[in-house]
């Protein structure tokens, strides 16, 4: 036991890296560029990806004004996300008076090739 107790006194050699002379330059380096080059890549698209979160939400909700949020959520983006609260509340609101008007509170258009016309509109027989 005394054994132990002396050996842990016994100061022992710290060394601040694995590497040492080139190699640690070498290492410096390669985690500079990361930190310089990656790092604010990877922030953009992590912001770019929450802020498109309310269109997803009210693309997946059929949200009949989904147009809207989208131009929303692009202006986040601009004003460095001030509005994106705004947009992630209305993805998940229900628009009441759209349902007065039009009798449902989802758009059917979404989801089904609301861009595409269908076979009897471009003149064909189905």
């Amino acid at each position: 036991m005394s054994v132990l107790l002396l050996l842990m006194a016994l100061p022992a050699q710290a060394h601040a890296s694995l590497f040492h002379g080139e190699t640690l330059d070498a290492v410096a380096n390669v985690i500079s560029w990361v930190a310089i080059i990656l790092a604010p890549i990877i922030g953009i698209v992590v912001f770019w990806l929450v802020h498109i979160l309310p269109e997803k939400i009210a693309e997946k909700k059929k949200h009949p004004q989904t147009a809207a949020i989208q131009c929303l959520c692009l202006l986040s983006l601009v004003f460095g996300g001030l509005l994106w609260p705004l947009a992630w509340l209305w993805a998940y609101m229900k628009p009441v008076l759209y349902k007065a008007a039009y009798g449902t509170d989802v758009d059917e258009t979404i989801g089904h090739g609301h861009g595409k016309k269908s076979e009897t509109e471009k003149g064909g027989t189905v």
